[in-house]
């Protein structure tokens, strides 16, 4: 980025350091933390509308809704985490292949599985072979983001559920003897006082989905571990000018740092959206709110 990088070996201490610390490689490292962020902002509110869907469905009077509500959250529930990202980005892509295969190619003779092999034709291939690189990289997030959103969606649709339950069953008796309808019941009644009930399981899925960013590394995403192993370790060739030892530990203590942080942050804000939602209500929380304002 500076003039002077031109030559590391010249360099002093501190502006090798400046120009170790600003290169591309390193520019990369930096955006790979906006990656993660991004990760996170567009996986929660999906991940929360798979659950809300979810829990909908398991308390559904019609009996075959209600079982595929309750068999989602149990099915991902109850499949480990690693395993199930393994397993679905996979199965996923050759979802969307096979589909794209059968629109674009039906004169195909081959079979599309032979053996450990799955062959398509070029044309249903994603992304193309002659799509750019980030046309590549936009595909993977995009698969990232539908999985960690069905596995985060199973784990919030039981808290929403569960929330849902919690709600007074005298107050949605009431609401129905005042003439409302079910759905107007539903709405107006249940759903608001819900997030009262569900904030706290919600929010200590959001604390596991912080933790869980690390796995867009098992899903071949140059993600902020990658970086940290890549760019920390001694046998590298990311750095044939900036050589040295095994700085591995400084990275990782860097992403210790950041995800701390990322913690502190969300308590922060999962507070105050807690006082928010329990002003006014019949709950402990209410009751020690409203006692605090009349004070």
């Amino acid at each position: 980025m500076f003039s002077y990088c031109a030559d590391p070996d010249t360099l002093g201490t501190f502006r090798w350091f400046s120009c170790y610390l600003t290169n591309g490689v390193h520019m990369s490292f930096y955006m790979s933390f906006v990656k993660v962020l991004v990760l996170l902002a567009v996986t929660a509110p999906v991940a929360l509308a798979f659950g809300f869907a979810g829990a909908m469905a398991a308390r559904s009077h019609f009996p075959p809704l209600g079982w595929l509500g309750k068999g989602y959250i149990a099915i991902v529930r109850g499949v480990p985490d690693i395993a199930f990202f393994l397993f679905f980005v996979i199965a996923l892509d050759q979802a969307f292949e096979w589909t794209r295969h059968q629109m674009f190619c039906p004169d195909w003779t081959d079979p599309i599985r032979q053996g450990n092999d799955f062959l398509v034709c070029p044309q249903a291939k994603l992304p193309l072979g002659t799509a750019p690189e980030w046309v590549h990289e936009t595909y993977g997030f995009f698969l990232a983001v539908i999985t960690f959103s069905i596995v985060f969606g199973a784990f919030a649709a039981n808290v929403l559920f569960g929330g849902m339950r919690a709600v007074p069953h005298a107050q949605l008796e009431t609401a129905e003897a005042y003439g409302m309808s079910r759905r107007q019941t539903f709405w107006r009644i249940l759903v608001p006082q819900m997030w009262v009930y569900a904030l706290p399981g919600l929010s200590n899925l959001w604390m596991v989905l912080i933790k869980a960013t690390p796995l867009l590394f098992l899903l071949g995403i140059e993600d902020i571990v990658y970086w940290a192993r890549e760019l920390g370790g001694t046998k590298t060739s990311r750095f044939t000018d900036y050589p040295h030892g095994d700085w591995r530990m400084w990275y990782f203590l860097f992403l210790l740092i950041f995800y701390l942080a990322m913690t502190r942050v969300s308590e922060i804000g999962l507070e105050r959206l807690m006082r928010k939602l329990s002003h006014g209500q019949a709950t402990a929380a209410g009751e020690l709110l409203r006692k605090e304002t009349t004070q």
